[in-house]
């Protein structure tokens, strides 16, 4: 409060000298949208003067007698805590606080006071306690408005929304609120040290079981006129696996859905196992209890076709299909009959389950056999036994969101369906799930389409949703 505060709030003034800020601080003011990153981002001489400053309340009691090293660890905290808060840009300090309390305004900033410090350039110098702005008039006098106002402000309504989950435990550190060059790599990239971070994952995990009763805001992203955000339910893939936990999903994914139709979300697209047949039916279940719904559901199941369909090699004259559980593998099945090329099948139920619902003279492409095994594969879930089957060379080409397990390396693996976005898509600063940077499924991408062109039904086909895609700057995703 005295020689840290005091020396901090001089240097900084001085800092904004016309001398020294071109020559040093300008570096820092560069980010006026600040993020907590920005706290750390100086040039060395600042550095140096902030390392000296920042020691002396831990120099001086140990040269005093009466060092602690507890004390010096809390400090440093205390330091890191509110250098990272008063840049994160999001006003996060409740008003009870001052009101129960009134002298704290002078011994603690907010986010909302160091922002318009970057916006303003002039004003709100100190360190953390603006006491010395106030002795010295560089008090903003915006300041307590901007708070208020700060405070009051409602999170904007977006036009889509696409309703994702927690894939696995690790998934929790490539969100962009966590550690952002995690965030910026697929989920399938290994991290050497992830073992480090792992006690935090376990904690997330289970303060998301416990307290998670509704999903939230892991991205905002832009296109052209259009806002979009992606919402998370708080929930893994492995719970979405038992069966006890079914209603209770259902129910989070419901209240997302009811809570975007209340505020005028036009479109929302069910991603991963939130569209599973044995919780809704790819929102079937909604959209029959619901019948007033004003938001569209999107299953992406068109488009998913659509974009497996155009990744069969072309001269391909025989495919096999392994399983026939979700409607991307049904649909695909039935298009490629539709264009004259042979689907074989060695599971008898889902044969003739797919065979009555061929068109008529469609059938004689589709074959049950136990040995014909052609060298193009393709379905929801291949596993390890049935691709020890598969001839050297096989294609493998999965059909669900999620990728194959990679265990021949004489073979061929594609991507999940997706397709690679265009330039004018803004603020995508993560990879979803494993694809690539800037690549985003089809599933989601059909609920864009569905936004921007301003469809009213809840699903559409995959010739409509294709040619869509390519319209907008979409472009097909080649094996990688």
């Amino acid at each position: 409060m005295g020689p840290v505060e005091f020396l901090y709030y001089w240097f900084h003034r001085a800092l904004h000298h016309h001398f020294l800020y071109s020559r040093y601080h300008s570096h820092h003011h560069a980010s006026i949208v600040t993020e907590p990153i920005t706290s750390v981002i100086h040039p060395f001489a600042e550095h140096v003067v902030y390392f000296m400053l920042f020691s002396i309340p831990t120099i001086a009691p140990i040269f005093m007698g009466c060092g602690s090293v507890l004390a010096i660890v809390l400090y440093i905290a205390y330091i890191d805590f509110m250098n990272n808060m008063g840049h994160c840009n999001f006003e996060l300090v409740p008003k009870w606080i001052f009101k129960a309390f009134p002298p704290l305004k002078y011994l603690m900033y907010t986010p909302s006071f160091h922002s318009l410090h970057h916006t303003q350039f002039r004003t709100n110098y100190s360190l953390f306690m603006p006491f010395y702005d106030y002795m010295y008039n560089t008090m903003d006098k915006s300041s307590d408005e901007l708070y208020e106002k700060s405070l009051k402000v409602t999170d904007e309504t977006p036009d889509l929304v696409h309703l994702t989950h927690m894939t696995t435990l690790q998934s929790t550190y490539h969100l962009r609120i966590g550690i952002a060059s995690i965030a910026s790599k697929p989920s399938d990239n290994p991290i050497w040290y992830s073992w480090m971070i792992w006690p935090v994952a376990c904690l997330s995990m289970v303060l998301a079981w416990v307290y998670g009763l509704s999903a939230f805001v892991i991205e905002r992203l832009q296109m052209k006129k259009f806002k979009m955000q992606t919402w998370a339910i708080p929930r893994y893939n492995f719970q979405y696996g038992m069966t006890w936990e079914r209603e209770s999903i259902n129910n989070l994914i419901k209240k997302a859905i009811l809570d975007a139709d209340e505020r005028g979300v036009k479109v929302l697209s069910l991603g991963l196992l939130n569209q599973a047949k044995t919780l809704n039916r790819s929102g079937e279940l909604f959209i029959q209890k619901y019948p007033k719904l004003r938001v569209r559901l999107v299953d992406g199941s068109g488009l998913a076709t659509a974009v497996v369909l155009k990744s069969i090699p072309f001269g391909t004259k025989k495919v096999f299909l392994s399983r026939i559980t979700s409607k991307v593998a049904q649909g695909t099945a039935i298009g490629l009959c539709e264009i004259g090329i042979q689907v074989i099948m060695n599971q008898k139920k889902e044969h003739d389950m797919l065979q009555s619902r061929l068109p008529k003279g469609r059938t004689i492409y589709l074959k049950f056999s136990n040995k014909d095994i052609p060298q193009i594969w393709i379905g929801d879930n291949i596993d390890d036994k049935q691709q020890q089957r598969a001839p050297k060379g096989t294609t493998f080409i999965p059909t669900s969101q999620f990728p194959l397990k990679k265990i021949r390396k004489d073979c061929t693996y594609l991507s999940t369906p997706a397709m690679k976005i265009p330039e004018t898509m803004k603020n995508v600063h993560t990879c979803e799930n494993w694809l690539p940077r800037r690549v985003t499924s089809a599933w989601r991408v059909a609920g864009i389409l569905h936004a921007l062109e301003g469809w009213d039904m809840h699903e559409c086909g995959d010739d409509k949703t294709w040619s869509a895609a390519i319209k907008h700057g979409f472009a097909p995703l080649t094996k990688y």
